[in-house]
């Protein structure tokens, strides 16, 4: 297996670091399991911000990513939104942020994400197809969840990814906290790269990536919350890659197949969407779950290819409605 000279465990560890020794400037909180797992709380009962924001989306990309915020004004709408550059996005998006490992003991369940899971190999057939995995004695694993995990599922967490669990370092925070909302922004480049493995695109050949994206606002109830946050990402998340690939006419045709748009369901708010597939997201169509935008850079001619376009006209409408802005 081919290994990454870089830990994304080792690197997250120094952005943990900062957080734990700022937790009061960061409006964060943490505190020792009694397995000795320590625990990071970004939003359950503490109220986070835009900093721990910032640096729990950069745990997410296993310390591979730089991340900055700005203010756009669509309209009198103004949103705050993500900035990122990702250096070795497949194994910081891929094989690091992508929440592909659900955590669960008795009641308790939520999505794990985060250089965790490239010590578990969650999925292990993903860690295969990207050739990576890390060696780190300290894990780092980001949940969203709403409540704090119980004790035991962190010391499965800990016996998975073969480390003790006082080495054990866990982040949680709700899809409807700010932290939340945008570590789920800072997924857009993520996003992009999970469809282009969908079309057939090897992705092993990115060599970098950025994107730009909207923070969703917030929202008391999770459902909607959760579907906010899939409309920035839908309608105004904007991906650039850059690539190395021969075959110039056949990545044209791959970009077209990966903006949002290309789904019958586009148009609509998802949590429309997800109500419609009766909440599973098995029966969503599978098409949607993209960025609404793609720029490939290629190495190898120099040329670049384009697909789908930004539509904040369409995205300020379908927050106005979902947030009754008048």
């Amino acid at each position: 297996m081919l290994k990454l000279r870089v830990s994304v465990n080792k690197e997250a560890m120094k952005i943990v670091d900062k957080m734990l020794s700022e937790e009061e400037s960061l409006n964060i909180k943490s505190y020792k399991s009694k397995s000795g797992a320590t625990v990071i709380d970004c939003g359950v009962e503490v109220v986070g911000g835009y900093r721990a924001g910032i640096y729990v989306s950069e745990v997410c990309l296993g310390g591979l990513a730089t991340i900055s915020l700005t203010l756009d004004t669509y309209d009198d709408l103004s949103l705050p939104s993500i900035v990122e550059f990702i250096d070795s996005p497949t194994i910081a998006c891929m094989g690091s942020q992508y929440a592909g490992w659900k955590i669960s003991y008795e009641k308790f369940s939520a999505l794990g994400s985060g250089p965790a899971r490239a010590l578990a190999l969650k999925p292990k057939k993903l860690f295969k197809k990207i050739e990576y995995q890390d060696y780190s004695d300290e894990a780092v694993l980001v949940l969203e969840a709403n409540e704090y995990p119980p004790d035991e599922a962190l010391v499965n967490v800990a016996s998975a990814c073969k480390v003790d669990p006082e080495n054990l370092y866990v982040i949680v925070a709700p899809i409807n906290s700010i932290v939340g909302s945008i570590q789920v922004s800072c997924r857009v480049v993520e996003v992009g790269i999970h469809k282009l493995d969908v079309v057939g695109f090897d992705i092993k050949r990115i060599l970098g990536g950025f994107g730009k994206c909207p923070i969703a606002p917030l929202h008391p109830d999770p459902m909607i919350m959760m579907g906010l946050t899939n409309d920035v990402l839908i309608y105004a998340g904007d991906v650039s890659i850059t690539v190395s690939y021969e075959n110039d006419e056949e990545l044209a045709s791959l970009v077209s197949k990966v903006p949002s748009s290309t789904s019958p369901s586009y148009g609509k708010p998802f949590y429309e969407i997800y109500k419609e597939a009766g909440f599973d997201f098995y029966k969503v169509d599978p098409r949607i779950f993209a960025p609404a935008s793609i720029t490939m850079y290629n190495k190898v001619s120099g040329k670049v290819h384009k697909g789908g376009r930004v539509d904040m006209k369409l995205l300020v409408k379908l927050l106005s409605a979902s947030l009754g802005i008048s």
